[in-house]
């Protein structure tokens, strides 16, 4: 009987040690540094298995003994479920911080500006350009995209967000879109719900129009509250706009890169020196300071605005007619002298 217990008592020990052994040769094993010293992208296919992974993984010289720490794994309680995508590994990762990275999902990602001024057609090429999108819109009108999208019948300028948008390899372009869509009618909505009183602005859309005309009007920052001050104070007083961008717009293809009298003069519906009000539609993508700019404007009583001449893109705003022609004037001799 004692010696039944003393050998099951060595069994129970042997054992112990074995899984104990064992479970330290795996961790070993799973934290052993690579040698690898720079960084490596690898790309796990969809539905590829973790052996296969492994065994790239070794053929690239990121770890050693693929088979090894397929055992290791196993020792140690199971196989991870990976993810497919493409990843960068950074060097001398152990197995396991590798393995961790590929279960989590830690995808390389890629990023697209949408800048602010652009047109739609503007943002539509840059995301066919774009290597790492998977391109699903190509071929299709704007009237098919936005019905893809599921707003049917809007016209599509205006309505996404300049921004950089960041994602994983292999997204499609109609996700972006969808997301850039999103991204503006929330940043709309909330600030039409802030806006200031007493605006002549009858829709949140009104407010997109406007906040085009003033994304393409200047690039500083600082004047574009007051541009849109000029603007709205002109819509309340029932005088024309006329914005040199909307003209540009409404010329489309025709437009060669210079705006010539006959162009001011001659009608189109977004010609606002011709046309009351604002244009039918944007006339490009605002970001959220124009359109901040729009709903929170600086209400000085001025009218006009021309440039200055001095190089920084500044204007010079004005209250008379008078005092404007003055200001264009002085713009044109800067011109005709050469100098800023």
């Amino acid at each position: 009987m004692r010696r039944a217990v003393l050998a099951l008592g060595v069994l129970v020990c042997t054992a112990l040690v074995v899984i104990i052994g064992s479970r330290r040769w795996a961790d070993q094993t799973l934290d052993e540094r690579s040698a690898q010293t720079v960084a490596i992208r690898v790309v796990v296919p969809p539905g590829a298995t973790l052996r296969a992974v492994l065994a790239d993984l070794e053929g690239k010289g990121v770890l050693h003994r693929a088979p090894a720490v397929e055992l290791a794994l196993r020792v140690r309680g199971g196989m991870p479920s990976i993810r497919a995508g493409e990843y960068q590994i950074l060097p001398h990762a152990s197995p396991r911080e590798i393995l961790e990275q590929l279960a989590a999902g830690r995808v390389i990602l890629e990023q697209l500006t949408i800048v602010e001024g652009w047109t739609f057609a503007d943002m539509r090429r840059a995301l066919e350009a774009h290597p790492g999108l998977r391109a699903t819109q190509r071929g299709r009108s704007d009237d098919e995209v936005m019905a893809m999208l599921g707003h049917p019948g809007e016209h599509p300028e205006g309505r996404f967000q300049p921004d950089t948008y960041r994602f994983a390899a292999g997204t499609s372009d109609r996700a972006i879109l969808a997301l850039a869509y999103d991204a503006m009618a929330k940043d709309l909505a909330a600030q039409w719900q802030d806006r200031a009183p007493d605006l002549p602005l009858r829709s949140p859309y009104e407010a997109l129009i406007l906040a085009s005309i003033v994304e393409k009007e200047t690039g500083l920052a600082a004047e574009r509250p007051r541009i849109a001050g000029v603007f709205l104070e002109r819509l309340r007083r029932g005088m024309r706009l006329q914005s040199d961008p909307t003209v540009i717009y409404g010329l489309g293809d025709r437009y060669d890169g210079d705006i010539r009298s006959r162009d001011l003069v001659t009608d189109t519906p977004y010609n606002t020196y011709t046309r009351t009000g604002l244009p039918p539609t944007p006339i490009a993508l605002p970001g959220r300071d124009a359109l901040r700019a729009v709903l929170r404007p600086l209400l000085t009583g001025e009218l006009y605005f021309v440039a200055t001449g001095a190089g920084d893109g500044s204007h010079h705003f004005s209250r008379s007619l008078e005092e404007h022609n003055a200001a264009v004037r002085r713009y044109l001799a800067r011109l005709r002298a050469g100098s800023p």
